[in-house]
């Protein structure tokens, strides 16, 4: 913004003195203007990217090795959910990094209409429920279809408590960090994932899941260095998935964050085709389909207000 002040300045110094300048001084404000806008805008862009391939990968890996964990023998509810804070350490190191040097960033938030908004989130979480509704098996007994539906209840709840806390994190980085910085997102992870690991590790203790853990891993089918990497891993890939999920929270908005997050849902039955070999069926594809679309015209939607909103920066900026 510095620069941004000096050029105004310039430009009403020149006016107040009677300068009325050659066109080739005159103009060179405007454009080294619109160059600053525009670089800042390119790494804004960048940023976001990069925070969403964070979230989709880490999340999409995350979740397979959940799944490779339960397949070869793994059975632990506490280690299941430990993993999913414990690998808060590996984010020191870029901490320490940033630490050094911490440049400020100029939060952009998305806006955007509330109807086409309303209409992509509901085409995301329609996919959502598309893949809930499909069962696993065909044989289904009734005490299998009264856990499937208590299970479809408890996603929606858990739908809902995620959109809460997006929510809420975005409201804490307005009202209560107030620092734009990279290691305010990374910090934003590490404090809630150390007190998250800490309830885990009293949890496996108190409830006695520690005197298994042995045997869990002398069972498991690929070996234990297999058993210790894939905790190890879907540790760091969930932790990678967090800091996409705050990053998005600090650059864009929460809304933008849930869009983004919906939309990996339907991806990862398209991995477990590849990785696990499950069948890929229509209604895979539709969900697939009905997300890519939701999330299509949600990141349009935006293009479309961001075009109309340009001219009016401008000039807003300029005088």
């Amino acid at each position: 913004m510095g620069e941004i002040q000096e050029v105004q300045l310039q430009i009403r110094y020149q006016e107040s003195s009677g300068v009325q300048g050659k066109s080739a001084s005159n103009e060179a404000f405007p454009s080294k203007l619109w160059s600053l806008n525009g670089i800042r805008r390119y790494n804004w862009w960048f940023r976001v990217i990069l925070y969403a391939f964070f979230l989709l990968s880490g999340q999409a890996v995350a979740t397979l090795l959940g799944r490779l964990y339960y397949d070869k023998g793994g059975n632990s509810k506490w280690m299941a959910t430990l993993v999913q804070s414990a690998g808060f350490p590996v984010l020191f190191i870029p901490l320490f990094i940033f630490k050094i040097y911490s440049p400020v960033t100029s939060s952009t938030t998305i806006t955007s209409k509330n109807s086409p908004s309303v209409f992509a989130l509901t085409l995301l979480y329609l996919s959502l429920g598309i893949l809930l509704a499909e069962p696993n098996s065909a044989e289904t007994t009734k005490d299998s279809k009264g856990k499937y539906i208590v299970g479809f209840l408890c996603t929606l709840g858990a739908s809902a408590g995620y959109s809460l806390w997006l929510s809420l994190t975005q409201l804490a980085f307005q009202k209560v960090i107030k620092k734009e910085t990279i290691t305010a997102v990374l910090e934003m992870q590490i404090f809630p994932s150390l007190v998250a690991t800490c309830v885990c590790v009293v949890g496996i203790f108190a409830s006695g899941d520690w005197k298994h853990l042995e045997k869990e891993m002398n069972e498991y089918a690929e070996g234990k260095v297999s058993y210790v990497m894939t905790l190890v891993w879907t540790a760091i890939t969930w932790q990678i998935s967090s800091v996409g999920t705050v990053g998005l929270i600090f650059e864009a908005t929460s809304l933008f964050t849930n869009v983004i997050s919906t939309l990996g849902l339907p991806i990862i039955p398209i991995f477990a085709v590849i990785f696990f070999h499950d069948k890929l069926s229509g209604i895979k594809v539709v969900a697939l389909f009905l997300s890519l679309w939701g999330f299509v015209s949600y990141i349009y939607q935006h293009y479309i207000d961001n075009r109309k909103s340009k001219g009016t920066t401008t000039d807003v900026d300029l005088n």
